[in-house]
C-alpha cells in the first residue's frame, strides 16, 4: 500500500474546523482507493506566536521539506498585527521551500449563485498559475528618511529569466495535461512596466515555440479584470507575475462563487507543496460550526492530485459538486443549511457512494 505523510498546519480562527472535515474526506477517500494518509500536525500560527514570541521554531522549515505535502487551514489572527503571521509563516514557507508556482482553478460548481449575470458552469473553468516567490513580493527595496516630510519608499519588482522561465515552462505543460481548450494567456502589462514584462513576454513566446499544440495570447492584467467579468468563457490557463496573480485570482473566487469554494497550491514540482482554502482564518465565525469548509476540501483533492492520486482527487469534486448542485442553499458562512461538520458528512457519504467514470 501505499503511504503519504501529511504536515498539517490547521492555523488560526476557523482554519483548524475546515481543515478537520478535510483531513475526514481525505481519510475516507483514502481507505476506498487502498492508500495511507499519515498527518503530522504543528500549531503554527496567532496562538504559539502569543504564547511563545516566535513565529516558527528553529528547525521548521528543514523538518517540513521531508513531507509529501502541506495541508493549510488558515493563517490571520486578530490580535497580532497584521503581516507578521502571513510573512513569517506563509511567505516564509512559500519562500524557503521554494513553492515558485501558485495554482489557483477557477470554477463555478453547478448550484452555486454566480455574481455574473446569464454565467454558467460552462462558462467559467479556467485555472491561474502564478509566479509564487519573485516580484513585488521578494522584499526588495528600502525606506529612507521615514516618518518625515521627505520620506522615500522603494520597492522592486525581482523577475530573473530562471524564474519567469520555469513558472512559464509549467503553465505550459499545465495546459497540455489539462487539454481542455489548449490556450495559455499571458498576463501582464507591457506597455507600462516595461523593463519586467519584456523579459516574461520574450520568455513566453520563446518557450512558445516547444509548443505548437498551445494557443497563445497575452492580455494586460487590466483588460484581464474587464474580461474575467465579461467574457470568462474566453479563459483557459493564465500564466502571470504574483502580484497581477495575488489580485486577478481574488476576482476569480468572486465570480466562482466566493471564497468558501476557492482553493489554491503553492507548487514545488520536485519537492514539498502546500495546499490551502483561499478565504482565510475568518475569526468572527471561529468555534461557531457556520464556515464553509468546501474550499479546505478541494485544497485537499488538489493535494491529493500533486502526489499523484488523481482518481481520489476526481471523485472528491465530484462529491463537492453534488453537494453545491443538490444540497447547499448557499456558500455563505450560516447560510447554508447545514452546519460545517454536516458539510463534511456530506461530502463523506457522497464520496462512499459515488465512483469516478
Amino acid at each position: 500500500m501505499k503511504s503519504y505523510n501529511i504536515a498539517v498546519i490547521p492555523g488560526d480562527g476557523t482554519g483548524p474546523e475546515v481543515i478537520k472535515e478535510g483531513v475526514k474526506v481525505l481519510d475516507v477517500v483514502s481507505k476506498k482507493f487502498e492508500f495511507a494518509l499519515n498527518f503530522h500536525y504543528y500549531d503554527f500560527g496567532g496562538d504559539h506566536y502569543l504564547r511563545t514570541g516566535e513565529i516558527l521554531p528553529d528547525g521548521a522549515i528543514a523538518e517540513l521539506k521531508k513531507y509529501d505535502a502541506i495541508y493549510l487551514g488558515a493563517i490571520g489572527h486578530p490580535d497580532v498585527k497584521p503581516g507578521i503571521l502571513e510573512k513569517g509563516i506563509l511567505l516564509r514557507l512559500r519562500f524557503e521551500l521554494d513553492q515558485y508556482i501558485n495554482l489557483r482553478p477557477v470554477k463555478l460548481y453547478p448550484g452555486v449563485d454566480c455574481p455574473l449575470k446569464d454565467k454558467k458552469p460552462e462558462d467559467i473553468d479556467f485555472v491561474v498559475v502564478r509566479e509564487n516567490t519573485e516580484g513585488l513580493y521578494a522584499g526588495a527595496g528600502g525606506v529612507l528618511r521615514k516618518g518625515t516630510p521627505d520620506e522615500v519608499a522603494v520597492q522592486e519588482s525581482i523577475n530573473t529569466r530562471k524564474g519567469v522561465e520555469r513558472c512559464i515552462r509549467f503553465a505550459f505543460e499545465y495546459c497540455k495535461r489539462r487539454n481542455k481548450v489548449n490556450k495559455l494567456t499571458l498576463c501582464g502589462k507591457t506597455n507600462v512596466l516595461t523593463f519586467a514584462f519584456d523579459l516574461w513576454e520574450r520568455t513566453f513566446y520563446e518557450v512558445a515555440k516547444e509548443y505548437p499544440e498551445i494557443k497563445c495570447d497575452y492580455a494586460h492584467v487590466d483588460a484581464i479584470t474587464m474580461w474575467f467579468v465579461k467574457n470568462p468563457e474566453w479563459f483557459d490557463v493564465i500564466v502571470t507575475d504574483n502580484m497581477f496573480g495575488d489580485i486577478i485570482t481574488d476576482l476569480g473566487a468572486m465570480i466562482q462563487g466566493g471564497m468558501g469554494i476557492a482553493a489554491g497550491g503553492n507548487i514545488n514540482p520536485h519537492d514539498v507543496s502546500m495546499f490551502e482554502p483561499i478565504g482565510g482564518s475568518a475569526p468572527k465565525y471561529t468555534g461557531k460550526n457556520v464556515i464553509n469548509p468546501l474550499a479546505a476540501i478541494c485544497a485537499g483533492g488538489m493535494m491529493l492530485e500533486q502526489i499523484g492520486e488523481n482518481t481520489s482527487a476526481q471523485l472528491i469534486e465530484k462529491a463537492v459538486m453534488e453537494v453545491t448542485g443538490k444540497h447547499l442553499k448557499s456558500l455563505a458562512a450560516g447560510k447554508m443549511g447545514y452546519s460545517t461538520s454536516e458539510v463534511g458528512d456530506l461530502v463523506v457519504k457522497l464520496v462512499n457512494e459515488l465512483r469516478v467514470d
